[in-house]
């Protein structure tokens, strides 16, 4: 069966006509629109310059230049990309089916894994993604304690180094979990209790070596590579860049007690730059996380709520109820065939205590400081890259259409595998009644 799945989603892959029009880059001036910048208010009636893949001029009274490509955006508005700050886009087909998931390795610390290897730019996903206004996003490994690092990209590109933005890894860790897993989790409270203490252990005692694989590199380095270099292991090697404060961590932790134990973590262990992410029971200790100052990816907000007990809505409310108590948040779908969901997370987040234009903002400009990309995209200014969406409406709305996507500056045709499929069987021609072995099948004409 896995074999027969694999080879279908393969014939689906590469059946696409040759024809098919492809992403354009040039000078583009897209007139007429009403444009929300995001980081600097709104512009009524302005015009966007793209030229290759900057944006070189923003404004109410901006000069076309002689031979751009002219797009009326009368009664429309433009956005910049929505980014999605965690998912696994790229890095599973289908998920029933092993061998198009490279999201894992084997074993519980492989923080040497790099996500940016693994993914796959002709992924079907992508262009389902894209039609949703979602131009970027983290796609990150999981499984096991330390499974990798993520990395920001964006949803074109010949290769993955292509769409890499910014040149940016982020290193991930799945902090243990103290309680049940789900409610579904029918272990026993001991085993429960055996299980996270084994987790923690492991993941204190490679800390420690990796603190001390630090310690001597950084002595070696200090000696202009004079006397005993550390042996080389690169799964040590691999988080130097976190022990030294150049790359964040992003640590996974959903349930409040876990949430505490997390924040305890990285002050005992000096971490610079950490990241919450997921985070459904935040709101249960909101002032705690932004008196640490941690940064926060929330979601999936389109959620069921961790607790029985718990009102249906709190997942929808997460996300306000933090950003009230002072903690920076970027909106995340934690999803692979779903990130074109994200605009409906950030629309229900907004309708239930985060409001609209924050919504924007953590779709937008918030995931892009936190993952210190905010120079190339997140919002429209001139200077930075030409990530853009035109839409028909509110991109929190489901009735909005997306009618023009740019990423780096290509303006990216707005075709995927669903929208095949809907043309194909809006005008289909008849087919046969009756199952064909029936003698009564009427025989086809013409």
């Amino acid at each position: 069966m896995n074999i027969f799945l694999t080879l279908l989603l393969t014939l689906t892959t590469f059946s696409q006509p040759f024809d098919d029009p492809k992403p354009e880059r040039g000078t583009f001036a897209l007139t007429n629109a009403r444009i929300e910048t995001v980081t600097d208010g709104v512009i009524e009636n302005g015009t966007i310059i793209i030229e290759n893949d900057i944006i070189v001029a923003m404004g109410a009274d901006v000069v076309i230049p002689e031979g751009a490509t002219i797009i009326d955006c009368s009664n429309q508005t433009i956005y910049p990309g929505l980014i999605d700050a965690g998912t696994q886009v790229g890095l599973v087909e289908v998920a029933a089916v092993a061998r198009t998931r490279d999201n894992a390795e084997i074993g519980e610390i492989t923080p040497h894994i790099e996500a940016l290897t693994a993914v796959n730019p002709n992924s079907v996903v992508i262009p389902v993604t894209r039609v949703s206004g979602v131009t970027t996003v983290l796609t990150q490994p999981s499984g096991g304690l330390l499974p990798g690092k993520a990395a920001m990209i964006n949803l074109h590109g010949y290769t993955p180094d292509q769409m890499h933005v910014g040149g940016m890894e982020y290193m991930m860790m799945t902090f243990p979990r103290e309680g049940r897993t789900s409610r579904w989790d029918r272990r026993s409270d001991k085993e429960i209790k055996e299980a996270y203490e084994k987790a923690i252990k492991k993941l204190n005692d490679t800390w420690d070596q990796a603190e001390l694989y630090h310690r001597i590199d950084s002595a070696y380095v200090a000696s202009n590579m004079q006397g005993a270099r550390p042996e080389y292991n690169p799964q040590l090697r691999s988080l130097l860049p976190v022990l030294r404060g150049e790359i964040p961590l992003i640590i996974t932790v959903n349930a409040a007690k876990d949430i505490k134990t997390a924040m305890k973590w990285v002050k005992d262990h000096n971490i610079e730059k950490p990241i919450f992410s997921g985070v459904a029971e935040g709101w249960r200790v909101a002032d705690l996380i932004a008196e640490a100052g941690i940064p926060c990816l929330v979601g999936p907000v389109l959620s069921t709520p961790t607790r029985q007990s718990d009102r249906f809505d709190k997942p929808y409310a997460n996300a306000g109820l933090l950003h009230k108590s002072g903690v920076k948040i970027a909106i995340r779908t934690g999803e692979i065939e779903n990130v074109r969901n994200l605009p409906f997370n950030a629309g229900f987040a907004a309708a239930y205590g985060l409001g609209r234009e924050e919504a924007l903002r953590a779709v937008t400009m918030a995931p892009a400081e936190i993952f210190g990309v905010s120079d190339l995209i997140g919002s429209l200014e001139v200077g930075k890259k030409a990530n853009v969406i035109v839409t028909d409406g509110d991109p929190f709305e489901a009735q909005t259409n997306i009618n023009h996507v740019f990423i780096d500056g290509y303006k990216i045709p707005l075709d995927n595998r669903h929208l095949d499929l809907y043309k194909e069987f809006l005008k289909r021609e008849p087919g046969l009644d009756k199952h064909p072995k029936s003698p009564e099948v009427a025989q086809p004409t013409g």
